[in-house]
């Protein structure tokens, strides 16, 4: 149980900002921050642990976000049903995509391009298909009441998304410290010698996948119900891809709050790059990119990774000022 102490205690330290902060502005940049960690947490679990880099997340973010939605319009399907039923199709659609990747013996670039290739199927199929609401979109229709998981206040929106991610760090770190999660670093490191050693690679890889897709699809869920809004665009756009994939290697890839980091940096600089440069189109994205440049190059490791070595070399010289006195 002392192993969960780190997570209640970040959890328990962002759950009080909105007893202090009480900016809509604010709590909103937080909630699409937390939102994109979310997704970066399920991309991370793939990814990070089971070195499988995937390009296409939004394919799990979309369906999550389309369920959720169509099932609340279409069908008059409850808001908490369709949340969890947007994130079992999350889930369902990751295992067609894994079975059929995995299966065929795909691995690194081929992967990443076989995953980019089914979000962009996906969006085109929701841009023309009468149940997404084709070009238009569909809109979730206003009832600011419990049951439709809708609430008057952006903070109650802020506490949902952090439990979704204190959800996501306690399967993490669950993961991290069983015998699958050791299967999934090995099949990371040395994918032949892992199955040498009686690891069934196929399992482990897709098992990994479909838990991560479950948490990517679940901030699409989210993503539905907070803006009320989704098209193609928005659900199996490559911006989604891109966070998904960004905020772990920012943050730190194979670690616990590398995403979560990774996230709130991300999101930071997106909107510091946009007061910087007003109104010009395209050049907060220079910016974000030169400072990308820069975080991959100076730590390699994300910024977790960073950390950790300052924490390494801060201990390292401690105890050498130490001896050096004790000898003296």
């Amino acid at each position: 149980m002392r192993s969960f102490v780190p997570i209640a205690v970040v959890v328990a330290g962002l759950a009080a900002v909105p007893l202090v902060v009480h900016s809509n502005v604010t709590l909103n940049f937080l909630v699409v921050a937390l939102m994109i960690a979310l997704a970066g947490q399920g991309w991370n679990i793939l990814g990070g642990y089971g070195g499988q880099y995937s390009f296409g997340h939004a394919a799990f973010f979309g369906t999550g976000a389309y369920v959720t939605a169509i099932l609340q319009m279409r069908y008059g399907v409850n808001a908490w049903l369709a949340f969890a039923l947007g994130i079992a199709g999350g889930a369902l659609v990751s295992a067609v995509v894994g079975a059929l990747s995995f299966r065929s013996g795909l691995r690194g670039s081929y992967f990443a391009l076989v995953t980019l290739a089914f979000a962009e199927v996906l969006r085109i199929v929701a841009s023309v298909a009468p149940i997404t609401g084709a070009g238009v979109g569909t809109l979730v229709k206003l009832d600011l009441r419990f049951a439709a998981l809708q609430f008057e206040s952006r903070a109650i929106f802020y506490w949902v998304i952090l439990a979704l991610v204190a959800v996501a760090l306690v399967v993490t770190h669950l993961i991290e410290r069983s015998r699958f999660g050791a299967w999934l670093v090995a099949v990371r490191e040395n994918e032949n010698a892992a199955m040498a050693l009686g690891v069934n690679a196929t399992a482990v890889k897709l098992a990994a996948m479909v838990i991560s897709a479950a948490i990517t699809a679940a901030a699409g869920c989210f993503y539905t119900q907070y803006f009320l809004f989704v098209d193609s665009g928005i659900a199996y756009g490559t911006w989604m891809s891109i966070e998904a994939l960004l905020v772990p290697i920012i943050g730190g890839v194979g670690t616990l709050f590398g995403p979560l980091i990774g996230a709130l940096v991300v999101r930071a600089l997106g909107e510091a790059a946009l007061l910087v440069t007003g109104d010009a189109p395209g050049l907060d994205l220079v910016v974000f990119g030169c400072v990308l440049v820069l975080v991959v190059g100076l730590s390699p490791r994300g910024l977790m990774g960073g950390i950790a070595n300052l924490i390494v070399r801060f201990r390292g010289r401690g105890a050498s000022a130490g001896e050096a006195g004790h000898h003296g």
